[in-house]
């Protein structure tokens, strides 16, 4: 007995530990329920009320004192908010705590509160309680209830999905399980059947009685409209209101609603790039999430582990977008592959003939000759046929064993007559000398590909002894060559991958003359996503498709930094025990197994190899006539699109009926899967069959044995295959599952040991013989481990780079909201300050540096120097901080006083005189180079004396910088990734670079936006004038994101929105000036009254829709006054 099995004996297995854990509150729950089954309808629903109430007076005295708190920070001096809101930051997380620790205490009796309530639904056409205010909103827009008198009568039956459904499902105790473990923030895993969507309703329930909101996570939008119906009744019945995003516009008011919902459903995209829109709003209106509180992710691996390295991004058009030169070196890419494959082809031949040969010498020749086409064309079929024959696959791992000694040292030797490198297992491509020879033709610079050593040509320079002029002339044409070069290089780089690497109707289909990537777990169209890095264009340009415009990335996240924001994170799937270090090393999420509910009664067989794919899938046709005659269904999965099609072209000879679902027939996917349990039927499909299919089997097909499983292929991950097996074996159900596979599949060519390929080779296979044996089972399940950590490896160093990004992300956000809500927005403002002050003070620290520093100080805050020059020199560095510091902020303190001062003398009549108490006032305020049109409620700033019109101002001019600064900022980083790559060519980690150089520019970019800022909130200021008179405009619209461009194309009610962005805009602003002398920027050749909708307008040159204020020496605007109060055209002063 080993030592972990002594321990397991000891201490019992994780599983075991785990179930022991949670076995107390199952018991509670089960003590509970008899009581709760003698209580009324009403006494039932009376039970959530009071768990509902102990939450919040748990919680209410905290409450009430950050209200306090927020209430009178604004008054305090700026030095003294800093404290008070980390008091406030405190309190909000013990108010977490608090919650957190009331749920726990309340989970017996919620969980089986709802338990019973599934249970009266089960088993009672209708359920009757008395009527209250939620139940009457309820049957307004709800088939599922109706009112009589004081009564509501909810039915057991609604619409989900398109289907009626009629409940008929009570919560097993497995499921409790599951529950307690989703709840307390685990990822459950659950088997095919086991009820992952009924499970998910007790913490759902439970944590959306505190009112701080659920998000229930799933992979597609049919799957998140169908779950809020099926389920959402329950919740409903209970008071708590249920929503889909996915069933609304975004950035709409009824996408806000659903987020404000107590429990939201949605698509991991759709909450991703809502938060990134939330963090392109320009006005507390356009956003729609509320705090991440807690979230439950169904498959949750697809989420968080496949999809987690891709990042989700919102673009908008660049300059020069059109300007590529993929189609520019399409043809001669095209070309270079083609004399590769030529080349390829030749050697192989004279391999075949070498190896064969008796004498060793020009045997060992042919090895040479064999290894060099390898690294040529490694996916090339006569190649890997080939490679299947007996002897052939040992000799090239002996053969790549010499040439890989010593770091690659004599690699050089098989790869200078090739005209490119191909390095499979990590996707990589390089040009050799002779490739670089062909593309560079007949041009007249022989280094048109070759990528110049910047560092040597520019410390040639230095020694060159030029004029300042002169040196900085030449080292900009260095650098702009660089980039044109570094550009040629990467597009053929990319071209090569397309042509060598990525297959049609593999990895990618073409549909309506797009190309559409094909997810490689569930073999799905991943509409809208597209290649990063130029790959996208290069396959476009390769399929002679339209070659898309290259965009600006505005906003960008990856579903793992956008996940890792939620106070409590949950998943469930049927597959995430393979990848349970994953899961903790990232989230910090534990993996529990949660036991079936009945005995698993499939019956997964070895794995049946093959020599050649040939073979093997004459193998399959076989098994699947066996399995029809019978008389069981047979699900055939596959893991690609053009082996989907290879076997229906087959059994379509074999004259066996059968239906194909693979990324071209996505759409029949409900009612194939509908058919697929049925006796005799046939289904090939690729791995979305593996997930989100419930195949449900008639009493005759139980009968005969069962679903039979028949993998055409192991995938690369473990988990695919674990979830086609599971589609068998459902509740108990018989069934079988078996692989076939050859030597000839991926997995097998690039990571199967040599051990088991020469022991295979040993046995002498003839093609068509089949081994079938436990140990080369095990031996290809350890070779999809070796993928799975190089691919771990792969999605963890993608995911490096942006936490790089998520570090400066979170900064900039947080000042964001800060500048958008208007909190903390004086400790920002203060912090800017300090930090502009701090920079000078070590940038001008000698004792002649006054005149600079004094320049500096002026041109940035408009301050004069507090101290002479002679003092200057007897102070310290701290002194001299802080002495800048107090005359900046007294400064600042009191222009802010005199703005208001100033507003508030303009505003009092319009409220005193003329009675305009509600309505949003528009205020110019200039910094002297333009004019910001602050937009203020009128009400607020006659109460506050105008100082709610100098924050407004402070939020505009925070807004206006980060958001020019973040934008410039992504486009380097953009830039900077790209060229980045380049540095493996000089033995250099690209990461490493890429770290050190972001975090330069991104303190480059902090510093320039807090000087910006500064210069306009320190200069700005109020023309002085008296009121003039006012005029009626429509509210504040909310920002149009149609601008801008998601991976997502296709969201629901895209046609809409586009239509509302297309009609003219609302009437805007109106306003009237006293005086117009002819040579203003305002005389009648640019001024036009308009009349529309018995309003008057007065365009001044300007777009209206925009609001923009011109303003000149003889032409000031004073203050514009937004109400919601037409006025009839015969009232205007202007007719």
């Amino acid at each position: 007995m080993g030592f972990n099995d002594l321990l397991k004996k000891l201490f019992g297995n994780k599983s075991q530990r785990d179930l022991k854990e949670i076995e107390p509150y199952i018991q509670k729950i089960k003590a509970i329920s008899p009581e709760l089954e003698k209580l009324s309808n009403d006494e039932l629903r009376h039970r959530i009320d009071m768990v509902k109430q102990h939450i919040q007076d748990s919680v209410a005295d905290d409450r009430k004192r950050i209200a306090e708190l927020k209430e009178h920070v604004e008054t305090l001096d700026y030095d003294k908010r800093e404290s008070t809101w980390e008091e406030i930051d405190k309190i909000e997380k013990e108010i977490l705590k608090k919650i957190e620790d009331v749920l726990d205490e309340s989970l017996p009796e919620v969980f089986a509160v709802m338990k019973e309530t599934a249970r009266r639904f089960s088993q009672n056409e209708t359920v009757e309680v008395t009527a209250n205010d939620f139940d009457r909103s309820l049957a307004v827009d709800h088939d599922f209830i109706h009112i009589e008198g004081d009564k509501a009568i909810y039915a057991n039956h609604w619409m989900a999905g398109g289907n009626e459904v009629v409940w008929d499902m009570v919560h097993y105790d497995v499921q409790l399980i599951g529950g307690v473990v989703l709840h307390k923030g685990k990822i459950a895993e659950m088997a095919t059947g086991e009820g992952k969507t009924l499970v998910a309703t007790l913490p759902v329930f439970l944590n959306a009685l505190s009112g701080n909101g659920v998000h229930v996570v799933t992979v597609n939008d049919y799957l998140s409209k169908r779950d809020s119906e099926w389920m959402g009744p329950l919740y409903m019945f209970h008071g708590l209101s249920v929503d889909c995003i996915d069933k609304h516009e975004p950035n709409s008011e009824a996408r806000r609603n659903a987020y404000n919902a107590d429990i939201t459903f949605g698509t991991n995209n759709e909450f991703g790039f809502d938060y990134l829109r939330d963090n392109m709003a320009s006005s507390p209106l356009d956003l729609v999430q509320r705090m991440h509180n807690y979230a439950i992710v169904d498959e949750v691996d697809s989420v968080l582990i496949d999809d987690a390295r891709t990042p989700l991004i919102i673009s908008g058009p660049t300059p020069k977008g059109d300007d590529q030169m993929f189609e520019q070196f399409q043809p001669k890419v095209e070309e270079l592959v083609k004399m590769q494959r030529n080349l390829v082809t030749k050697l192989l031949a004279e391999a075949k003939i070498k190896i064969a040969s008796d004498d060793k010498k020009i045997r060992e020749e042919g090895a040479v000759l064999l290894y060099r086409c390898f690294k040529g064309l490694p996916k090339n079929g006569a190649l890997i046929k080939y490679l299947s024959e007996p002897g052939i696959k040992p000799l090239l791992l002996e053969t790549e064993a010499i040439y890989m000694a010593d770091n690659n040292r004599r690699m050089p030797e098989i790869t200078d007559d090739l005209y490119f490198v191909i390095d499979e297992k990590n996707n990589g491509i390089d040009m050799t000398d002779k490739g670089l020879d062909v593309m560079t033709g007949k041009s007249d610079d022989p280094n048109f590909f070759v990528l110049p050593n910047i560092s040597e040509l520019l410390s040639d320079l230095e020694n060159q002894g030029l004029s300042p002029e002169e040196k900085q002339a030449k080292k900009d044409g260095i650098l702009q060559d660089y980039a044109i070069k570094a550009e040629r290089v990467h597009t053929v780089n990319q071209l090569l991958k397309a042509y060598t690497l990525f297959e049609l109707n593999d990895q990618y289909v073409v549909i309506d003359n797009k190309v559409k990537i094909v997810d490689e777990q569930t073999g799905r169209i991943m509409e809208g996503r597209r290649y990063s890095d130029g790959l996208h264009q290069a396959i476009e340009a390769k399929e002679h498709v339209k070659v898309e415009a290259a965009t600006q990335t505005f906003a960008t996240i990856t579903l793992q930094n956008y996940f890792r924001m939620y106070h409590k994170l949950a998943g469930m799937t049927g597959t995430a025990e393979t990848e349970a270090g994953e899961f903790w090393d990232i989230y910090k999420l534990d993996v529990v197994t949660i036991p079936t509910n009945k005995p698993v009664a499939r019956i997964d067989m070895n794995d049946r190899v093959y020599k050649t794919k040939r073979a093997k899938y004459n193998a399959v046709i076989e098994e699947i006539v066996k399995m029809v005659e019978a008389g069981r269904p047979v699900l055939v999965g596959t893991t690609s699109v053009e082996i989907s099609e290879l076997l229906s072209r087959m059994l379509t000879l074999r004259k066996i009926k059968h239906n194909v679902l693979n990324a071209k027939l996505h759409q029949r996917e409900a009612e194939i899967v509908a058919q697929a349990g049925q006796t005799g039927t046939v289904t090939i499909a690729t791995n979305m069959a593996g997930r989100g299919t419930d195949i449900k089997l008639s009493p005759a097909v139980r009968e005969a044995g069962g679903l039979a499983i028949i993998g055409t292929e192991r995938h690369e991950s473990r988990r695919v295959d674990r979830q086609l097996r599971g589609r068998a074996g459902r509740q108990g159900d018989p069934g079988s599952s078996v692989f076939f596979v050859s030597f000839e599949d991926t997995v097998m060519r690039l990571f199967a040991t040599d051990r088991v390929v020469k022991m295979l080779d040993r046995l002498g296979l003839k093609e068509d013989e089949m081994i079938e044996h436990n140990m080369v089972s095990k031996s290809i399940e350890n070779a999809q481990r070796r993928v799975e950590e190089n691919n771990f490896g792969i999605r963890k160093r993608l995911l490096e780079y942006d936490d790089v990004m998520n570090a400066q992300r979170n900064v900039i956000y947080t000042k964001r909201h800060h500048a958008l809500m208007g909190e903390r927005i004086g400790i920002d403002i203060m912090n800017m300050f300090y930090d502009t002050i701090e920079s000078l003070a070590d940038t001008y620290d000698g004792t002649s540096d006054y005149e600079d520093l004094s320049m500096e100080m002026f041109k940035i805050f408009a301050v004069e120097m507090p101290f002479d020059e002679e003092k200057f020199r007897s102070m310290k560095k701290s002194e001299v901080i802080d002495s800048l510091y107090e005359a900046v902020v007294a400064t600042f303190k009191r222009k802010g006083d005199r703005m208001a001062e100033i507003a508030h003398m303009n505003i009092k009549p319009f409220v005193e005189q003329r009675g305009l108490s509600t309505g949003m006032i528009r205020v110019p305020i200039t910094d002297g180079k333009r004019v910001f049109g602050i937009a203020c409620d009128i009400n607020e700033a006659y109460k506050s004396e105008s100082q709610s019109v100098v924050k407004q101002f402070q939020k505009a001019v925070l807004l206006m910088t980060i958001d020019e600064a973040w934008k410039e900022h992504l486009r380097e980083l953009d830039q900077l990734r790209q060229s980045v790559q380049n540095a493996s060519y000089e033995q250099k980690d690209p990461l490493l670079i890429y770290k050190l150089e972001s975090f330069n520019l991104f303190k480059e970019m902090v510093e320039t936006m807090n000087r910006k800022a500064i210069a306009v909130l320190m200069r700005g200021q109020i023309y002085i004038q008296e009121p003039q008179d006012v005029r009626e405009a429509a509210p504040e619209r909310r920002e149009d994101y149609s601008k801008y461009r998601t991976q997502k194309d296709d969201y629901p009610g895209q046609s809409a929105q586009a239509a509302a962005a297309a009609a003219p805009p609302p009437t805007r602003i109106c306003f009237a000036q006293r005086r117009l002398p002819l040579n203003s920027p305002g005389s009648p050749s640019r001024l036009r009254l308009h009349h529309v909708w018995g309003v008057t307008i007065l365009v001044l040159a300007v777009a209206v829709r925009n609001i923009k204020i011109v303003t000149g020496k003889d032409f000031n605007i004073l203050f514009v006054l937004v109400t919601m109060k037409a006025v009839p055209a015969k009232e205007s002063p202007f007719l």
